[in-house]
């Protein structure tokens, strides 16, 4: 029989999620998506993810592939997000070679992270609350040494179940929003490692209140020291904002699942 490959651009806010992985007497994003396909389709459905998201992380941004055994018609489109539950949306889907694959694929993956600094019930379960003073300056500083071809093993939560912990980062940024009450921090690399993320901004909120500064937090990094007790930032904060892919016609729709266009944050 032949299969036709298929990948689906789509976003989720992670909120009612316990990530996107499926898990037994948990929802998750992938479940749900297969339960609506398979249904759709007429035909069993597995969907092979980009990558795995933790429970309350969002992406405005995701890429998944399916195998079927017939073409899908592409005014379907408006159908599968009817029957999708509000909080996933599927922007569009492309027929593919069968060897390219939704998370082996991907030559880079962009996340951001957003922190607001005063009590707003509407950010509350979409961007992390920090109401606290950070130096965003030092922060800036320390996202720095971040980039290059790097040993991230202090900033993994798991390092011995990964096959190594080098990863090349391309971009570490703070911006400040237009009316400097948020902060967001952009990190770009070919690779993450399980809560990889997380750690490095609660690291870099450490030092932004003070509690440390940039050489211990570049120790940390350079010596492979990992920080005790190891936290993470919250993860409603987090999203998967972008992945590249070398032979997919891509359409950069993630600001429209975001809380501000990403062009109106300053650049620290």
């Amino acid at each position: 029989m032949s299969k036709y490959r298929y990948f689906f651009h789509i976003a989720y806010k992670g909120s009612n999620y316990r990530g996107w992985q499926k898990q037994i007497n948990a929802t998750s994003v992938q479940e749900s998506i297969e339960d609506v396909l398979s249904k759709f389709l007429k035909e069993k459905i597995h969907c092979m993810g980009c990558g795995r998201t933790d429970a309350g992380v969002h992406a405005s941004q995701y890429y998944f592939h399916i195998d079927v055994s017939h073409q899908i018609d592409e005014n379907l489109l408006f159908a599968i997000n009817r029957m999708l539950p509000p909080d996933i949306s599927v922007f569009d889907f492309q027929l593919v070679e069968p060897q390219n694959h939704a998370q082996h694929s991907a030559s880079e993956r962009t996340y951001n992270y957003f922190i607001h600094t005063s009590k707003n019930p509407y950010l509350s379960d979409i961007s992390s609350l920090y109401s606290l003073d950070l130096n965003s300056e030092k922060m800036q500083l320390a996202a720095q040494h971040l980039i290059g071809e790097k040993d991230f093993r202090a900033f993994c939560k798991t390092p011995d179940r990964h096959n190594h912990t080098i990863c090349k980062v391309s971009k570490a940024q703070i911006y400040k929003s237009a009316d400097g009450g948020s902060l967001r921090f952009e990190i770009t690399a070919n690779r993450f490692l399980k809560g990889m993320i997380r750690i490095i901004v609660h690291q870099l909120l450490e030092l932004g209140q003070g509690k440390m500064s940039v050489e211990e937090f570049e120790q940390q990094l350079s010596q492979q020291i990992t920080p005790s007790p190891l936290n993470l930032a919250y993860p409603q904060g987090l999203y998967l904002s972008e992945i590249k892919y070398p032979f997919l016609e891509q359409k950069n729709l993630s600001n429209q699942c975001i809380m501000m266009d990403l062009k109106d944050w300053v650049l620290i």
